[in-house]
């Protein structure tokens, strides 16, 4: 089983309608009743009111024909409808009759006060094109205040499905039961704060979702098996020598949390060149990096440029590192990670974007943060995070390289068009010196031979693992410190190796 598809707007109507026209069984039927089966699991059996609230679009549909498929169950049912007019499927339409003619309960405002067992969200969905205002919105700050588990139908209302941007106001779901293929907006950006759980159910379409989708899902799973288990008879030559490349005065700790990182990560040499006068000839935390000055660290088999290099004052005079020391890197025949003041030079800097974009041979990877991507792109932090995956996609194809913009649900694009968004992570990621330490391991996984691709997705994802088992025995994720991710992400791998090995 391959990575988890996801689809956007445009290819998901595509499936519907390719669905249709075959004569294939009613995707709102089975949606609905794929709803109700969920809710029967996330209610108690306490005879208290599942409120089912109605919209206008297919959400809305799916949400009675759920509740006309709960409403024999064990719970009290009654739907709010939130629509000015009856639903325009014929599936909703006979749904909505057979329940009300059954004496099932159906209001138009927020009902009197009752204790709720579940409130299904079937307000919006993932076709929403504006920011939620009115009524609306009120209805949707109603369900948040409500104090009862909310699952919500294929998207929670609000959430915009293709970002993760939330347009206004979005429901809070505790738990999310998605159709056909995952949404990039459920793992981007907002949207994970809002779904809860999420669960998909393919209805029967999961074969051609996989072959339509553009990006995928990035779990454990699917990254540990890239790395193999290592021979017993290696030595330090067979995992390549990484050089990491900055630290300027006052910054000396950026490169070397990078270099630390790719010891960690596996490679056999860490070189470390710090271009600071106030440079030290050695590391006392990891005596094993080699702390050599720029020009002895060209023999390497890989390059890690950026961490903690410094950005020039004055646009009319750049430092050694803008004028010398990146056009070196990018000419050289050598896999390349570019990282923080790396990607700030390019961004300024034609000449230096031309030779990337045009005269460079070597896979090229870059890691921006979002303000670092509305560099690249000359535009602004804002327009980025409206739209991660057109600015990830975006940076990818304007310097031919494989991309990571990171945040919460980090996007891999490459110039192809293809992406993934990663699945693991928390907030403890959010702290000084924790995009150094990503920018290591990736530099690490590249000596050790995964092409640019695989080093590119198995370092975002194992560097958000080692996130996750910090916070699962108690470090952080208030206080987690990048150092701490870097020992934690030897241990993850590490693992991961094993288990492959155990599966082959």
């Amino acid at each position: 089983m391959g990575p988890a598809p996801i689809l956007a707007l445009e290819e998901l109507r595509a499936i519907e309608a390719s669905h249709a026209r075959a004569g294939m069984p009613s995707l709102m039927r089975l949606a609905g009743h794929a709803v109700a089966e969920a809710a029967r699991r996330l209610a108690s059996d306490t005879g208290d009111t599942i409120l089912v609230v109605a919209g206008p679009g297919n959400n809305g549909g799916d949400a009675w024909v759920a509740a006309e498929a709960l409403r024999e169950g064990f719970h009290r049912i009654v739907v709010l409808d939130a629509a000015s007019a009856p639903p325009r499927a014929s599936e909703a339409r006979e749904a909505r009759e057979r329940f009300e003619s059954n004496g099932g309960t159906v209001v138009r405002d927020w009902p009197a006060p009752s204790r709720l067992a579940l409130v299904v969200d079937g307000l919006l969905g993932v076709g929403l094109g504006r920011e939620v205002e009115g009524d609306l919105r009120a209805l949707i700050d109603r369900m948040n205040g409500c104090r009862a588990p909310i699952l919500a139908i294929d998207v929670p209302s609000g959430l915009d499905s293709a970002t993760g941007r939330v347009r206004g106001a979005a429901v809070n779901a505790t738990s999310t039961l998605t159709f056909i293929a995952h949404k990039l907006g459920l793992h981007t950006l907002e949207g994970p704060d809002h779904c809860g759980a999420i669960e998909l159910d393919p209805l029967g379409c999961g074969e051609e979702a996989a072959r339509a989708a553009h990006g995928v899902l990035l779990g454990p799973r699917d990254a540990a098996p890239w790395l193999p288990r290592r021979r017993l008879a290696s030595h330090k030559g067979d995992f390549g020598t990484l050089a990491v490349i900055g630290g300027d005065r006052g910054m000396v700790g950026a490169a070397l949390l990078a270099g630390r990182a790719g010891l960690l990560a596996g490679a056999g040499r860490v070189f470390v060149a710090l271009l600071g006068s106030d440079a030290p000839t050695v590391d006392i935390v990891h005596p094993e990096l080699m702390l050599r000055g720029y020009a002895d660290t060209l023999g390497a088999d890989v390059f890690v440029a950026g961490p903690g290099a410094g950005r020039s004052r004055a646009p009319d005079a750049p430092s050694e590192f803008e004028r010398t020391i990146l056009p070196t890197l990018i000419a050289l025949p050598k896999p390349l990670v570019l990282d923080a003041d790396a990607l700030n030079a390019i961004a300024g800097n034609e000449t230096l974007q031309r030779a990337l974009r045009e005269e460079r041979k070597a896979p090229t990877i870059l890691t921006p943060h979002p303000a670092e991507a509305a560099r690249l792109l000359a535009s602004d932090t804002a327009s980025v995070q409206q739209d991660r995956l057109a600015a990830a996609l975006g940076i990818a194809r304007r310097f031919r390289a494989c991309v990571v913009l990171k945040g919460a649900g980090s996007l891999c694009a490459f110039p192809d068009g293809t992406w993934s968004v990663n699945t693991t992570g928390n907030p403890g990621l959010a702290t000084a010196g924790s995009g150094d330490v990503l920018a290591g391991i990736i530099g690490a996984l590249l000596a050790q031979g995964l092409e640019a691709t695989h080093a590119l997705q198995y370092g975002v994802c194992l560097h958000g693992a080692a996130a996750d088992a910090c916070v699962a025995r108690g470090v952080g994720p208030a206080g987690l410190i990048a150092g701490e991710i870097a020992l934690e992400a030897r241990a993850v791998l590490n693992r991961w190796s094993m288990q492959s090995a155990e599966k082959r």
